[in-house]
């Protein structure tokens, strides 16, 4: 891994060092597990850095309009029963200046479409874990149906690639999100040093 990378992996990845990554193998051969799922928020000032709930993500629509999602939640891996899935948070809408807001309210998650692991590197050095003190970071994909308040529905993908070689370029940081007929697709890119746009995925104990 070239330095450049190595710099990018440090600022960006902090969420996940310092606690243990389950072996890819080991997690496929799982019967069912328990995910939980984070947006989590990140203070960059403390040694070492400190992962905390209540966090937020953006995507952004063709438009350049966007929404910020909050937000956590489980579910299990094998099932698409809805009793398998809980969680949610807030939303809000800006209109393409970035600060207009046009919407706002909150998101339940009612179903699950799918999860899939992806190749995860061995954790670097530990941090303040106020997220999840028993579970596993791991990177993957979850793909989750969603109900806003005042109605409509929308898919949430949360995208996470924890830090270090193992997981490929091409997975990506963050979330995307579509709200009834507007797709959010592009997610906004984690800034280096800057709290917001980071996702936490971790099997339960």
């Amino acid at each position: 891994m070239d330095r450049s990378k190595l710099k990018r992996w440090g600022f960006l990845w902090v969420i996940a060092v310092g606690t243990s990554v389950l072996p890819i193998s080991l997690a496929r051969a799982a019967n069912n597990l328990k995910i939980r799922w984070d947006i989590p928020s990140i203070d960059f000032a403390t040694t070492p850095f400190t992962v905390s709930p209540g966090g937020h993500a953006t995507a952004i629509a063709n438009d350049g309009t966007s929404i910020t999602l909050t937000g956590s939640g489980t579910f299990s891996s094998n099932s698409g029963r809805p009793q398998n899935v809980t969680g949610g948070g807030t939303w809000e809408t800006f209109a393409e200046d970035g600060v207009t807001v046009t919407g706002s309210g909150t998101y339940a998650v009612t179903g699950f479409v799918s999860f899939v692991l992806a190749p995860a590197p061995n954790p670097p050095a530990p941090l303040i874990n106020n997220v999840c003190s028993d579970c596993m970071v791991h990177s993957g994909l979850a793909v989750l149906r969603i109900a806003y308040s005042g109605g409509g529905n929308g898919v949430l993908v949360i995208s996470c690639n924890a830090p270090g070689e193992g997981t490929p370029e091409s997975v990506f940081e963050g979330i995307t999100v579509t709200k009834d007929f507007i797709d959010y697709w592009d997610r906004h890119n984690p800034v280096p040093g800057v709290d917001g746009n980071r996702t936490l995925i971790t099997i339960l104990q």
